[in-house]
């Protein structure tokens, strides 16, 4: 077996109601500037938090204005805010844009880096505050992942920054908090935890250390999403995505993703459709590619995703990519780009765009040309 690294938070806390446990554990640390990032929809859901830490002798200072698709700018004005109020400790709620520029504002607010010079791996020098992730949906796994993206307006491309600084200190997965999500987007960021686990699982650095999160979680969101999305307040549902988003998540800093999410990048960057929702289109299409490359490992997802064996691998893997299909229909995701507003004109510069992204190219099981990129982005309009 090849030599492997898993780097997690010091502390994950897992359970419907955890939210309460961030309190108290936050109170005993002894901090006291608490820069608060959250989106306009949470603000109910943590309005009881912040009275306890403010009860407690925290001081607060609440930013819930952060975009779905966070671009370079908006961070600097985020991380602004954050050295104007002086915080000694950052803390995320919400969905993954709010939980990656959290890690981002805590990790380089002391300023000796710009965030343009750290896209990339392993560029940030060190620590910055301590920080907390708290998920209000079950998709990105950024919580328990070394990884944040930002949207470089300068060249319409979606960048990462890859960093065991990005790590938090603590992280909250209360499935609780995803009660009020609603049904479009619980699908799109479902599908994106399902996109991390079988990326994870498929890719040519798998690892077994890795397998066991991502076939789990596999088998918990395939089982689980349709009846998040059909009823919300579900909490049986609602924690089975949660918990194989955190699997997903888990996947992401030793394995990562692959071609479904380099390919998704820049439907993010030029149209501003959200991540979730560009995985979700493009997941069924790339496993069709894909599949002959490692029949076996999509034999396998398909089996956790509940399918009955076929006579062989391929058999077996083809129903896998028939549910993965089916699924996405039943939760509602478009099967053609030119649902949301991408002409096929675009797919060249599109396919272009993909191949900058060799960092998860790399990963992906078959090599993908660009003329495959383009072939894949046709694939979706007809």
């Amino acid at each position: 077996m090849r030599e492997i690294t898993l780097q997690q938070p010091n502390k994950i806390v897992f359970g419907s109601g955890c939210i309460k446990s961030f309190v108290k554990d936050y109170l005993s640390l002894g901090y006291r500037r608490l820069f608060f990032l959250t989106a306009p929809p949470i603000r109910p859901l943590i309005e009881e938090a912040i009275n306890l830490l403010t009860q407690g002798g925290a001081e607060i200072e609440v930013y819930d204005q952060i975009m779905a698709e966070p671009t370079i700018s908006d961070f600097k004005r985020i991380k602004g805010a954050a050295q104007v109020f002086q915080a000694d400790s950052v803390v995320g709620v919400g969905g993954g844009s709010v939980l990656d520029v959290a890690k981002l504002v805590a990790t380089l607010f002391d300023g000796t880096q710009d965030v343009e010079d750290v896209f990339g791996t392993g560029l940030i020098h060190q620590k910055g505050l301590w920080f907390a992730c708290l998920p209000t949906t079950a998709g990105t796994g950024s919580e328990v992942s070394p990884n944040a993206i930002l949207l470089d307006e300068r060249d319409h491309l979606k960048k990462g920054i890859v960093s065991p600084y990005l790590m938090p200190d603590a992280t909250y997965v209360d499935p609780a908090l995803t009660l009020t999500v609603p049904p479009k987007v619980t699908a799109d960021t479902g599908m994106d935890a399902l996109t991390h686990c079988i990326e994870a699982y498929t890719n040519k650095f798998a690892h077994p250390m890795v397998d066991m999160y991502a076939l789990r979680g596999i088998e918990l969101l395939a089982k689980n999403l349709l009846r998040a999305v059909q009823d919300g307040s579900d909490l049986e549902a609602r924690e089975a995505c949660s918990l194989g988003s955190l699997y997903g998540g888990l996947c992401l800093g030793p394995v990562n993703t692959a071609a479904v999410h380099a390919l998704s990048y820049p439907l993010g960057g030029e149209y501003h459709i959200p991540h979730g929702l560009s995985n979700a289109i493009l997941l069924p299409s790339v496993m069709k590619f894909n599949r002959p490359a490692n029949l076996k490992r999509y034999a396998e997802v398909a089996v956790a995703c509940g399918v009955e064996r076929g006579r062989d691998d391929d058999e077996t893997a083809r129903r896998g990519v028939d549910f993965i299909c089916q699924l996405s229909q039943a939760v509602g995701i478009p099967s053609r780009l030119d649902e949301i507003g991408i002409p096929q004109d675009a797919i060249p510069h599109l396919a272009k765009a993909a191949m900058e992204v060799q960092r998860l190219l790399k990963n992906n099981p078959r090599e993908v040309t660009e003329q495959d990129a383009v072939d894949i982005y046709n694939s979706l309009y007809h």
